[in-house]
């Protein structure tokens, strides 16, 4: 698994045997990045589910300006951080990604962002697109885009926005959502 493009591009990226974890493929992110084109540049990444860090890491490659990369187990992303020297511009949060929204929420922190990561395991789609529907709203800056990735027996859906797009890679579903009204 490799860095598919930008500053970064060729270097590879580690997921270590027997660790809980399903990076998305660099065909998939090669597809997603090149859905997304320009709205990486400069972009604030939030990535949940982080697992090896794969898809904020591709974003920062490509431009995007800072990453926080949440997940209970962060040490996949964090070997991969500190190898390709990112850590200036990624910020590494160990925790369960609804409960660690819920508490930014309680706590009045409204930080936005302009592209949100969700790969939660693909068993866990439905219980994670009901405790995520209500807040990724929230999280999204104006012109923002939340990039889902699921498994496509079960797709995890996000009702509270707009589904701009959906394609289909083998196993993996990736749709593309938008806040409401905000189109294209």
């Amino acid at each position: 698994m490799r860095v598919v493009a930008g500053e970064l591009k060729g270097r590879r990226l580690l997921a270590p045997r027997g660790w809980r974890v399903r990076p998305t493929s660099d065909r998939v992110r090669e597809a997603i990045f090149s859905a997304l084109g320009e709205a990486v540049r400069g972009a604030r990444v939030l990535d949940l589910y982080c697992g090896t860090g794969a898809l904020a890491i591709e974003a920062l490659s490509r431009g995007a300006a800072s990453a926080v990369l949440v997940d209970r187990d962060t040490r996949p992303a964090r070997g991969n951080i500190e190898n390709l020297g990112l850590g200036e511009r990624a910020e590494l949060v160990r925790g369960d990604a609804p409960r660690w929204l819920a508490d930014r929420a309680e706590a009045g922190e409204e930080a936005r962002f302009d592209l949100v990561f969700v790969d939660a395991p693909y068993k866990l789609a439905d219980r994670v697109g009901k405790e995520l529907d209500s807040r990724l709203p929230r999280l999204l800056d104006a012109g923002g885009r939340a990039i889902v990735e699921s498994g496509a027996r079960g797709p995890m859906r996000v009702e509270s926005l707009e589904q701009l797009r959906r394609r289909r890679y083998g196993a993996t579903d990736v749709s593309f959502y938008g806040r409401r009204g905000e189109g294209s």
